[in-house]
């Protein structure tokens, strides 16, 4: 039988979530053993996902602490302003919106922040490339292409089996590999799953003239529509239509494409272009009903997959690496078993509760909007245009998107842990 290798952590997934975890434990001077059962350097082509995420102040800061800060500050395009409004059918663009909407501007809380924008956008691939860079800094020993088959529970370990045969036994298993998480299965982790019959369509566009740094929401019958700013005069679209319209829009020739698109787009921003390939996801609600078991922990999307309807699922993943990388560091101090429950259990009470209270928030936002009945719009749009003119729940509002709200770990204040 081989020779069993020995980690402190070992982390199933390297993706967004779970890449930074292992290098906020290695700052720590834990241990720790990446693997995922894609090849790393795939994860750093351009056209790996196409997707681009809106990162809320806090969660900037956090980045900034690990090291991270001067790779993406020239790619970080700022979100000064958000519009929201309500749309109607066949499109933005076509018709007239409501007259309630939403404006958010962070001038509105820059006292209280120090001048920070609302967020900020990346897109993935500048994330993974210098999530990638800062690990090979670090002594992670990562192992792709290999994943988990199995995890087996014992006293004072876990020892895992990996798809190349090869068995590692660590002191705490964290399951990051997203919604279809093995860690999770094999820990006997139930999961409640809802699927949205929607798919986001995701593109990169080009336009005449300047963003302005201003991030738009139209919320429409089929879903929402989002136009993100990103950093060299383009910006991100996040498309949420019928899955089998989503397949066609993917499918769809480069003038068909832009036609829908300027439907809705409309032209207060002149001509886009589209550039690159698109990309489509399909969207469900996913909810482990547990974060914890015995020696195993969830993060990311395996813990809680939301609709990117407010751009907040890698924030909220990235929050659970703050608050687990606080409790083991706190731990280990302590001269506690880092994999053991009472450990485990002080992450899950610091996050059981905000991550069930977004994911059934995003859920009732997106049922509450997607859709075009009348008595419903009206209380909508009531409500839109009632957080519009009052200005302390306005602020509420934005504080909350900023990430900079609750008992925050020490990263999202910008501390080291």
């Amino acid at each position: 039988m081989s020779e069993i290798a020995e980690t402190d952590v070992l982390i199933a997934g390297a993706g967004l979530a779970g890449a930074s975890l292992a290098l906020a434990l290695s700052r720590e001077g834990f241990d720790v053993t990446l693997v995922d059962p894609q090849p790393f350097e795939a994860q750093l082509a351009p056209t790996f996902d196409g997707r681009s995420t809106a990162i809320a102040f806090a969660t900037y800061r956090m980045l900034h602490t690990l090291g991270l800060g001067e790779d993406l500050a020239p790619h970080a395009c700022r979100m000064d302003r958000i519009l929201v409004t309500d749309g109607r059918r066949p499109g933005a663009a076509a018709r007239a919106p409501s007259a309630a909407f939403l404006r958010f501007d962070a001038d509105e809380i820059g006292a209280a922040t120090g001048g920070e924008p609302l967020g900020y956008m990346i897109e993935n691939r500048r994330l993974r490339v210098a999530l990638a860079r800062a690990l090979g800094d670090t002594d992670v020993t990562v192992r792709a292409p290999v994943g988990v088959t199995a995890v087996e529970t014992g006293i004072g370990r876990s020892t895992v089996t990996l798809s190349d045969g090869s068995r590692v036994r660590a002191s705490l298993v964290v399951g990051a590999e997203g919604r279809r998480s093995i860690v999770r299965d094999a820990a006997g982790i139930g999961v409640i799953r809802q699927p949205y019959g929607q798919s986001g369509v995701v593109a990169t566009v080009r336009m005449a003239q300047p963003h302005g740094n201003v991030a738009h929401e139209y919320f429409l019958p089929g879903g929402p529509f989002a136009i993100l700013p990103l950093t060299d005069q383009r910006a991100s679209l996040v498309w949420t239509e019928p899955t089998r319209a989503a397949e066609a829009l993917r499918g769809a020739s480069d003038a068909a494409f832009r036609s829908h698109l300027n439907r809705r787009f409309g032209e207060f921003l002149g001509e886009v272009r589209p550039e690159g390939p698109r990309f489509v996801y399909p969207l469900e609600l996913s909810l482990a009903t547990a974060l914890v078991a015995p020696r195993v922990v969830l993060i990311g999307d395996a813990a809680h997959g939301v609709h990117p309807v407010a751009g907040q699922g890698l924030n909220m993943g990235l929050k659970d690496v703050a608050a687990l990388t606080e409790v083991l560091a706190d731990a280990r101090r302590l001269g506690e078993d880092i994999g053991a429950e009472p450990v485990l259990d002080r992450y899950a009470r610091w996050r059981r509760f905000d991550t069930v209270a977004l994911t059934l928030a995003f859920d009732a936002f997106v049922k509450l909007f997607s859709n075009d009945i009348a008595p419903v719009r009206a209380v909508r749009d009531l409500g839109m245009a009632a957080v519009n003119r009052i200005a302390p729940l306005r602020r509420a509002f934005m504080h909350e998107a900023g990430g900079a709200t609750g008992d925050l770990p020490r990263l999202l204040r910008g501390e080291a842990v």
